[in-house]
C-alpha cells in the first residue's frame, strides 16, 4: 500500500495521539493531567526508540500500524483507524459504483454455467445465453481453479475489461466474447410473487433508499389489502440504511410504536418511531432470517417481533446494531469510532458482546429475556432469536454428488437446447428415466431405492434449473420456494 510522499513527523502525529489518548483515558480526578502523563509516557517511549533501536523506527509504523490500532482494540473490534492511504480508498469506495456484466451463473467445482444474461446488460449485448459454459475468463482456465478461486476471480474480472471464451451446447466451436462492465441496477427487492394464492413472498437483499417505497409497490402488485398472507425473506441481508428499515417496519407497525432506540456513553438517548401518518397494512406477516441477516434486518425483525406482529422463522440472526462515526483526523488520516448500540422497542441489544470490551458497562443492556407486548419472552444476548429454529433441509449424499458435480445443470443445459419449454412445464416420469441414463453415463449410478427416496428432489430440482435457463432465474426461484423447509414452515404458520 503507498503512504505518502513523505513520512509524517513526531510534531504532526502529536495532535492525533492526543485526540485518541484522550478517547481512551479512564476517568481520573485531574484528566488533563492524566492526559498529559500517557501522552509523555509515549513520546518517550518513541523518543528512546527512535534513538537506540537497532533498526530504524518509522513514525508511521510506530503510530498507524501499533500504537492506534492496539489502543482501539481495547475498545471494539469494529472501531478502526485508517492511514492516509486507506482513508483515501475509503473515500473512494463511499464514491464508487457498482459495475458488473449483468449476468447469473452457476459455480460448479472446476464449471461456471449462465444461467440468465439480463436484458441490456453487457452480458447480453455480447451475445452470452443462457446455458453458456465458461471455459475461461482472462486467460485463466476454471477447470483448474478450486472453487474459492472461481468465486474471487469472478469479482475481480467484473471491474474491468474481460476475455471469456465460452462452449456453447450443440457448437463444437470455442466462442471469444469481450465484455466491458457497466452500471448494473440490482434492486433491493429481487423476488416477489404468490406462493399460493393470496400469501406473498418478498426477498428484501439489502436495504437501500428505496427499499421502502419499493416493498409498498412490489406488496401491492401482489394484492395489497387482500393478502391473506406475506412472508419476508431477510436471510443473508447484511443490512444497509436504517431509514429504510423504519420505512419498512411503518408498513407493518401502528402509528407511534416504537421502532428502534439508539444509545450511547456520550450520545443522547434517542427513540425512532413509526410516522404518525402511517398506513400499515394487517395481514398475518411471517419473517425469515439466518446468521447472516445483520444490522438493518435485525432492526426490522426485532420490530416486528417485539411487537407481536410477525412470526419470526428460521435461525439466530448476526447480531450487529452499532453506529458508527467516521472522524476525519490530522495528515489526511481518519477514525470509524463505535459510538452507541442499536436495541429493539423491548429494551434488546441488537449487538453481540463486543469481543474486546463496550463503551460503558452502563450502554449494554445485560443478557437475559425480555418481553413482546403481549407478554411472550424473548432472549436478549446480541442478535434476534427466531420464535421457531428452522434451518435448512440437509441434502442426502446423492442430492450432494448430484449438486457438486453439476450433472442436473449440465443436463438441463442440454435438455433446453433440444426442446421447446413451454410455460406450464413440468418434469414427466419419463424425462425423469432420462436423466437416469445421462447420469450413468457420467459414471453417477445410484440405487434404485436412493433415487426413489430423493426422487421428488430430483424432480424440483431439474425443473428450476429448466426453468432458469428458459425463463430466468426468477422463475426458478419459484421453484426452489417449494422444497426450501423455511419458507414452507412459513406459509403453513400463514395458512
Amino acid at each position: 500500500m503507498q503512504y505518502g510522499a513523505r513520512c509524517a513527523t513526531a510534531a504532526e502525529l502529536m495532535p492525533l495521539f492526543a485526540f485518541l489518548l484522550f478517547l481512551a483515558a479512564p476517568p481520573q480526578d485531574d484528566p488533563a493531567e492524566q492526559l498529559a502523563r500517557d501522552l509523555k509516557k509515549m513520546i518517550d517511549v518513541f523518543s528512546i526508540a527512535d534513538r537506540e533501536a537497532a533498526d530504524p523506527v518509522s513514525p508511521e509504523q510506530a503510530f498507524y500500524q501499533g500504537a492506534i490500532p492496539g489502543m482501539l482494540k481495547t475498545l471494539d473490534p469494529h472501531s478502526i483507524f485508517f492511514d492516509p492511504g486507506q482513508f483515501e480508498q475509503l473515500k473512494q469506495m463511499q464514491n464508487s459504483e457498482s459495475k458488473g456484466f449483468g449476468s447469473i451463473v452457476s459455480v460448479l467445482p472446476g464449471r461456471v454455467i449462465v444461467l440468465q444474461a439480463m436484458e441490456g446488460t453487457p452480458s447480453a449485448k455480447s451475445g452470452l445465453t443462457a446455458g453458456d459454459e465458461i471455459l475461461a475468463i482472462n486467460g485463466y482456465e476454471l477447470a483448474r481453479l478450486e472453487f474459492e478461486q472461481l468465486v474471487e476471480l469472478l469479482t475481480v474480472a467484473r471491474q474491468r475489461e474481460a476475455q471469456l471464451y465460452v462452449r456453447r451446447p450443440g457448437n463444437a466451436r470455442v466462442l471469444r466474447f469481450t465484455l466491458k462492465p457497466e452500471l448494473v441496477d440490482t434492486p433491493s427487492i429481487d423476488r416477489a410473487f404468490l406462493l399460493t394464492p393470496q400469501i406473498g413472498y418478498l426477498r428484501i437483499a439489502s436495504f437501500d433508499e428505496a427499499t421502502g417505497k419499493l416493498a409498498r409497490e412490489k406488496i401491492e402488485s401482489l394484492g395489497g389489502e387482500n393478502l391473506k398472507g406475506l412472508v419476508i425473506d431477510l436471510r443473508d441481508n447484511p443490512g444497509g440504511a436504517v431509514q429504510a428499515a423504519l420505512e419498512t417496519a411503518s408498513l407493518f407497525l401502528n402509528p407511534d410504536q416504537l421502532v428502534f432506540s439508539v444509545k450511547g456513553r456520550s450520545a443522547k438517548t434517542e427513540e425512532v418511531h413509526v410516522p404518525k401518518l402511517a398506513r400499515p397494512y394487517k395481514f398475518p406477516v411471517a419473517v425469515l432470517i439466518n446468521g447472516k441477516s445483520a444490522s438493518a434486518s435485525e432492526i426490522l425483525s426485532g420490530a416486528l417481533q417485539d411487537h407481536d406482529r410477525a412470526t419470526i422463522l428460521g435461525e439466530p440472526s448476526y447480531g450487529k446494531g452499532l453506529v458508527q462515526r467516521v472522524f476525519t483526523l490530522t495528515s489526511n488520516t481518519g477514525l470509524a469510532l463505535t459510538t452507541a448500540f442499536y436495541y429493539t422497542p423491548s429494551g434488546r441489544s441488537i449487538q453481540k458482546p463486543l469481543a474486546f470490551g463496550q463503551l460503558d458497562s452502563k450502554a449494554i443492556v445485560p443478557l437475559g429475556s425480555f418481553h413482546t407486548d403481549a407478554g411472550r419472552e424473548v432472549r436478549g444476548g446480541g442478535g434476534i432469536q427466531p420464535d421457531e429454529a428452522v434451518g435448512p433441509a440437509q441434502l442426502t449424499r446423492l442430492e450432494m454428488v448430484l449438486d457438486a458435480s453439476g450433472s442436473i445443470t449440465t443436463f438441463a443445459s442440454e435438455y433446453v437446447q433440444k426442446h421447446e419449454i413451454a410455460p406450464d412445464f413440468d418434469v414427466t416420469p419419463e424425462l425423469l428415466d432420462e436423466l437416469r441414463v445421462f447420469l450413468s453415463t457420467n459414471r453417477i449410478q445410484p440405487p434404485v431405492s436412493d433415487f426413489l427416496k430423493d426422487r421428488a428432489w430430483i424432480q424440483n430440482r431439474l425443473k428450476q434449473e429448466i426453468v432458469n435457463l428458459k425463463f430466468g432465474v426468477a422463475k426458478g426461484d419459484e421453484i426452489e420456494m417449494q422444497r426450501d423447509v423455511v419458507v414452507q414452515t412459513a406459509l403453513k404458520k400463514l395458512r
